[in-house]
């Protein structure tokens, strides 16, 4: 894998089902990244020195997932200019995740964090994929050519739903 531009984090190992979406993209879109686990609350100095050291690595965008109180996102962000996007987590012992959604939408002026649906690591990968691309035009032509395959993929769908009738398709 190429030189990582992106850096995903999650709070715990317990996040990487939720999480792998964000890699397996990046993976797809020949985007090098690094992956990590580290806590806002219980390692707040190794995320303070993994955000402040990013951008000397060469990161382009941080990933963040994180659930319950989901800090994370928010901390990181605190600690570096490069952009952050926030992944909320449904925990288990959570109200739908809506904490987790709330923690990461509701950031103070100026810090701010782009948030993704709950779980939504694979459409975070996409964001940073995105983000990367608007200044690198090979990544850019890998994200056109990775849309026009999902809009190949619908359409045969359709007509597959059109020939065949919605009851056999169920």
């Amino acid at each position: 894998m190429s030189t990582p531009l992106v850096s995903i984090l999650m709070g715990s190992k317990s996040d990487l089902p939720i999480m792998k979406g964000a890699p397996e993209v990046l993976e797809e879109l020949g985007i090098g990244y690094e992956l990590t686990t580290l806590s806002a609350h219980r390692t707040p100095h190794r995320v303070m020195k993994l955000a402040e050291g990013a951008k000397k690595r060469g990161i382009k965008v941080i990933i963040a997932g994180a659930g319950m109180a989901a800090h994370l996102p928010g901390v990181v962000a605190a600690f570096t200019t490069l952009p952050i996007i926030g992944v909320p987590i449904i925990a288990g012992n959570s109200p739908g995740g809506l904490d987790a959604v709330l923690a990461i939408l509701q950031m103070p002026p100026g810090v701010p964090v782009a948030t993704v649906a709950m779980n939504g690591s694979r459409n975070a990968g996409i964001l940073a994929a995105q983000i990367i691309g608007a200044s690198d035009p090979e990544v850019a032509e890998k994200l056109a050519n990775f849309k026009e395959k999902m809009r190949e993929k619908v359409e045969t769908l359709a007509d597959e739903v059109e020939e065949k009738g919605y009851k056999a398709m169920l």
